[in-house]
């Protein structure tokens, strides 16, 4: 069906503004999609998902890793990594870096090194920037090495133990890796201008400067996807949260409840992963207490809402348009709120 005309208003309105120059939308329900809608794109059009990868994949294979007893979340990142010493950061555990309270910055100082091993240096031996568990901070870092963490637990590589969920899931075009036949359709993006790739146009290749320097696999960003793909993972989420049990793993009421429940730390809206409804974030005024979701730098979002029994996908190139970071949350707010009768 077609998005209603106020929500189909708001997206016009911002590609007319230069915010971001394509879209692709899908709203649906528990049972299946509602509402699908292009802009100046083929729905069948991939988008670098960003920091959705944070969510969808990360998130997710740390709930499969949980299920299966192959890591708790209460174990010390120390565990993991043997740089990862200091009286400061010793307490700091799985649960703190899903939370973002594990007192890593979001971001280097300096450009990013190569590879693995490299990283895991800069982010293990780095001054802390706050007390764990005092506060939240939004860090790429700490789901970086949230990413090794579950490639040495799941003892495969991240992209390959996402796919096994995907697998189970059916979703088609949720990926790390598009195929060459589809990558040329995805939605392009520009790079940022300390990205040693500026003044290149990137067409099925990571926005992220990290993740590509990783190989474009990485645990804050990397995924691409189609709308309706994301409606896929969006509605295994949302119906367990419901509590069908009639789903695979790692997708029971149990787990997603446990992954969406907000935080305990200060003043943090964070939950394992994903983020939490507040009136004043990108999920705009008219969703239930109980929605959670998460954005991408890209100019992505998915919101889902158990109570309303309603999931969001707005997926857009901000980052080949002119739109800020402000304009986008203005839009996704507009978007949401638009649909509040939905």
């Amino acid at each position: 069906m077609i998005l209603p005309a106020a929500a189909g208003a708001v997206i016009d309105e911002a590609i007319a503004a230069g915010v971001f120059p394509a879209a692709t939308v899908e709203v649906g329900s528990s049972a299946s999609p509602i509402f699908t809608g292009a802009f100046q794109i083929d729905l069948a059009a991939p988008f670098d998902l960003a920091s959705l990868t944070k969510v969808v994949a990360t998130t997710t294979v740390m709930m499969e890793l949980v299920q299966h007893g192959s890591l708790q979340l209460d174990e010390r990142v120390s565990t993991f990594f043997g740089e990862w010493r200091g009286t400061d950061r010793e307490i700091v555990t799985v649960q703190d870096l899903l939370e973002h309270a594990s007192g890593l910055p979001a971001r280097l100082l300096d450009a990013p090194p190569a590879g693995r091993r490299e990283f895991e240096h800069e982010i293990c031996a780095m001054p802390l920037e706050y007390a764990p568990r005092t506060r939240s901070v939004y860090s790429d870092l700490g789901f970086i090495l949230l990413g090794f963490i579950a490639a040495d637990r799941g003892r495969a590589p991240l992209d390959k133990l996402f796919e096994r969920v995907m697998v189970r899931l059916k979703a088609d075009l949720l990926t790390f890796s598009l195929p060459p036949g589809v990558r040329d359709l995805a939605a392009p993006t520009r790079p940022m201008d300390e990205d040693s790739r500026r003044g290149r146009v990137l067409v099925g290749e990571v926005h992220d400067n990290y993740a590509a320097a990783l190989g474009a696999v990485a645990g804050h960003a990397g995924l691409f996807a189609t709308a309706p793909a994301v409606g896929v993972f969006a509605r295994a989420v949302l119906r367990a949260s419901r509590g069908d049990a009639d789903l695979p793993s790692p997708f029971s009421r149990e787990l997603v409840t446990r992954f969406t429940t907000k935080t305990r730390v200060p003043g943090s809206s964070r939950a394992l992963g994903w983020d939490t409804m507040l009136p004043t974030s990108s999920c705009g005024t008219r969703m239930s207490p109980q929605a959670f979701g998460h954005v991408g730098y890209t100019g992505t979002s998915l919101w889902i809402d158990p109570v309303r029994d309603r999931y969001f996908v707005l997926l857009t190139n901000r980052v080949f348009g002119a739109g800020t970071l402000d304009d986008m949350r203005t839009v996704r707010r507009a978007f949401h709120d638009a649909l509040g009768d939905l």
